[in-house]
């Protein structure tokens, strides 16, 4: 494992929609990365075999042999067992008690790291992004759900076995809309890009948002963050509002985790943020400051991430990296 042969790392990033391996030098230089569609990939097994699919064309992009590889990390939704490399349960992927550490490993025979998604962005940022050596970082990244990493004193903050910092599922409302995981009134139902596209689709097929309804009709999976940005652009002042307040709800959750944790940064990321920074940073740093202390708001930063869709591979690469030099 520790031959000086084996100088390359490998991140991944499996998404609901999209998977995506990159290929590292040993300073995380990208020498090659390949995409493809995760629903082409029939149920647990044939997904699995794309993500080997997807490694290998990578590899072979990079002009690399399985012995060049030093280490897989992995980057997965869902919820996980971190020691064994367990994907216990994806909902949105449709997979359950999925052993990846130990299919690719034997396919790669290198190291495999099994991580949450969202820590693996958050550890992206804090190595190599926007909070580049920040002594405690908290990651919020509003999506289709929202997730939360944190990274304090250079250690990805975890349980014993499975990740934390559920940051979507912090309870907002006692009897507010039903979320996927089962409760009613978590961050997610508010808060999510999800929501948000719930909402202004109402509001389209109302007539109060002409410019969302020409761009994207009413139905809430053709509603993404860019069209909810080209309609707040076009004038669509309704829109605006509703991004507004699920980005007040989510500063007032964040702004409890500042009075938790006190970080010295928040590194805000993902496809709203992306689509509409100046709006949404702006909205979160205000609710964060009516909610936090003041000393603890004093010196805090609310940026938003630098890498973009890189966030996942890299944090997954590094951390798989850091795992075989503890060996």
């Amino acid at each position: 494992m520790k031959s000086t042969k084996r100088r390359y790392w490998l991140g991944f990033d499996l998404g609901g929609t999209k998977m995506m391996a990159t290929v590292f030098d040993k300073n995380f230089n990208i020498v090659a990365f390949r995409r493809k569609k995760t629903k082409e990939g029939k149920g647990a097994k044939g997904v699995l075999t794309r993500i080997v699919e997807t490694i290998e064309e990578a590899l072979q992009a990079a002009h690399l042999s399985h012995k060049q590889l030093g280490a897989i990390g992995i980057g997965t939704p869902g919820w996980l067992d971190l020691n064994r490399g367990i994907i216990l349960t994806a909902p949105n992927l449709g997979l359950h008690n999925i052993p990846v550490k130990k299919e690719l490993t034997r396919d790669f025979g290198c190291s495999v790291a099994v991580v949450n998604d969202v820590d693996a962005g958050t550890y992206g940022e804090y190595r190599f992004g926007a909070g580049r050596g920040v002594r405690c970082l908290l990651g919020v990244f509003p999506g289709t759900g929202i997730g939360g990493g944190l990274v304090y004193e250079g250690k990805l903050f975890r349980g014993s076995t499975s990740s934390c910092m559920e940051v979507g599922h912090i309870h907002m409302q006692p009897k507010g809309q039903l979320c996927g995981c089962g409760r009613r009134g978590c961050l997610e139902t508010v808060a999510s890009r999800l929501a948000i596209s719930s909402e202004a689709g109402t509001a389209a097929y109302r007539g109060e948002a002409p410019h969302l309804l020409e761009l994207a009709g009413t139905d809430v999976a053709g509603i993404r963050s860019g069209a909810l940005a080209s309609s707040i652009k076009a004038g669509d002042h309704l829109v605006e509002d509703i991004v507004r307040h699920a980005a007040k709800e989510l500063g007032i959750a964040i702004g409890s985790i500042v009075n938790l944790l006190a970080p010295d940064m928040v590194v805000l990321g993902g496809g709203l943020v992306e689509a509409m920074p100046g709006l949404y940073v702006q909205q979160v740093r205000q609710s964060i400051n009516k909610q936090a202390l003041r000393p603890f708001t004093k010196s805090l930063r609310v940026v938003v991430a630098k890498l973009g869709d890189d966030a996942v591979v890299l944090g997954a690469a590094a951390l798989a990296a850091e795992e075989v030099g503890r060996d």
